[in-house]
């Protein structure tokens, strides 16, 4: 049996903020933008490339916004990564590394393959990591 991760809900405090950070400053694609009155709204949002999407909204989730910490997005090239964040306005850190103990150390400062990551926040502090993974294949 296949089991397929779809969708995750990402808490945040205002949804048209939000859904213009991840549509204009991510490149996220809108799937959906539904209300059904004042008390929910679910906006669906696709990472190009990816199976699986993101929701915001209201009444949508309790977790706190801002709560969610280290999701996964995974890229090929994490410098080429890295220039579009930039080149769109996301305040994006520099790539680090992680060696063969899973610690961040000067011993492995090249990149590899899951061992390359960059970070950012959304406005309502959520952390996203950038991955790298096929750079070395």
């Amino acid at each position: 049996m296949d089991w397929k991760l779809e969708l995750v809900i990402v808490p945040v405090s205002d949804v048209d903020r939000a859904k213009k950070f991840y549509t204009d400053q991510l490149g996220f694609a809108e799937d959906v933008d539904h209300r059904a009155g004042d008390s929910f709204r679910v906006v669906q949002l696709t990472p190009p490339g990816s199976a699986c999407s993101i929701t915001i909204g209201t009444g949508v989730t309790s977790a706190k916004p801002g709560s969610y910490q280290g999701t996964h997005l995974v890229v090929k090239d994490i410098e080429a990564a890295r220039a579009e964040l930039v080149g769109r306005g996301v305040e994006v850190s520099e790539p680090f590394h992680f060696g063969a103990q899973g610690k961040q150390d000067g011993l492995h400062p090249e990149r590899s393959d899951y061992g390359t990551f960059l970070s950012f926040d959304d406005p309502d502090g959520n952390n996203w990591t950038v991955q790298e993974v096929g750079h070395t294949s």
